[in-house]
């Protein structure tokens, strides 16, 4: 009987360092799709907030409340890292294999992502906990900054080896610059 190896959504991939930046697999155990039905957003909000300690955070944010992330993915979406009841206010579906997470950093990240991904990234405009869905390269992601040199990016699982290598190409074009 052949015996099975769980991988993450990036195999052998990862951790990938080049020059002053590295990329590393974000592991999340679990990740909710929440969609609130009309009218159901404070509802949502409140449950949230009794379950995970965290409300729905504005469009364009991510809240924290211990291991618990909540974080805005587009229009009236949210994914949430941990299970939640939302019977009847929401509609919420397990998305645990459906993403990839990945955390870029380093003092060149911003010059990396800024090769890639058509936004200002700058800490001086996005902030941390700010996110946005954007493109990184030609592949659709989610993009949050997580501290003042720290983006985690996340996309569809299937894209997650395209999104690597983009990554990959810009690292090593920016440190091939630098060490000229």
């Amino acid at each position: 009987m052949a015996r099975l190896i769980a991988l993450g959504a990036f195999g052998d991939l990862l951790p990938l360092q080049t020059g002053d930046v590295t990329c590393t697999e974000v592991m999340r155990e679990t990740l909710f799709c929440v969609a609130p039905y009309r009218g159901q957003h404070k509802a949502v909000s409140a449950a949230l907030k009794a379950q995970l300690g965290l409300s729905l955070p504005a469009a364009g944010r991510r809240k924290i409340a211990g291991d618990a992330i909540c974080q805005w993915i587009g229009h009236d979406a949210w994914v949430v890292s941990a299970p939640v009841m939302l019977d009847g206010l929401a509609a919420v579906s397990d998305q645990s294999d459906g993403y990839a997470a990945l955390d870029v950093a380093g003092a060149g990240v911003e010059a990396v992502l800024a090769r890639l991904v058509p936004l200002d990234l700058r800490s001086t405009t996005f902030k941390v906990n700010h996110t946005a869905r954007s493109l990184l390269g030609h592949v659709p992601i989610s993009i949050t900054r997580t501290g003042p040199q720290a983006f985690e990016v996340m996309v569809m699982r299937s894209m997650a080896a395209s999104l690597v290598h983009d990554l990959q190409v810009a690292m090593s074009g920016l440190a091939r610059r630098g060490s000229a």
